[in-house]
């Protein structure tokens, strides 16, 4: 009998002890915020500067005039067409497009990029092509000048773009096939 109440204290041991609140461990370290304040900081200088870069570019473009979108980049119709239909969400559009560097530098040849289909709003393109086609007509050519955060941000192409780079997009819209003549 004394086996059994030495088996029974045990268990009814452990399980008191296990039932027992478990403590919250301490951080290890505590986070300030002044990564996300210095990012933000660099941020809106890398913007500044950008912003700056392109001013000085249109200023100098004077065969054009800019407009600033809504979306914070800044386009030009080099070919205005009289057409008036605009591609909407769902429309699949082709276009054919080349991408220079501010200076006029060739980075993307139209012959190396092909005519792409898009699918507006389902596909996923850089920020500023997306939204900049949705301005364009059929047989429109439009120069767009995308800021870095526009384009293709803080990690480039992995190719022939950089961090933090931006872009003049020199589009020219084919076709756009509406959702109702699919």
């Amino acid at each position: 009998m004394n086996a059994f109440k030495s088996i029974l204290l045990i268990v009814v041991t452990i399980f008191i002890a296990s039932c027992s609140e478990k403590q919250a461990r301490q951080p290890i370290s505590r986070n300030s915020g002044t990564f996300m304040k210095e990012s933000i900081d660099r941020n809106k200088k890398l913007n500044e500067q950008e912003k700056i870069a392109i001013t000085k570019i249109i200023q100098k473009d004077t065969a054009f005039i800019y407009n600033r979108s809504e979306k914070g980049f800044w386009y030009a119709y080099e070919n205005k067409s009289a057409e008036n239909v605009l591609p909407i969400k769902g429309d699949v559009v082709q276009f054919d497009y080349e991408i220079t560097d501010l200076y006029g530098n060739s980075i993307y040849t139209a012959a190396e990029l092909k005519t792409q289909t898009y699918y507006v709003d389902k596909q996923n393109i850089l920020s500023g092509l997306r939204n900049g086609i949705k301005l364009m007509h059929i047989g429109d050519k439009v120069k767009f000048i995308f800021p870095s955060q526009s384009a293709y941000g803080y990690h480039g192409d992995d190719k022939k773009i950089g961090t933090n780079q931006p872009i003049i997009c020199l589009v020219t819209l084919n076709e756009i096939k509406t959702e109702t003549t699919q």
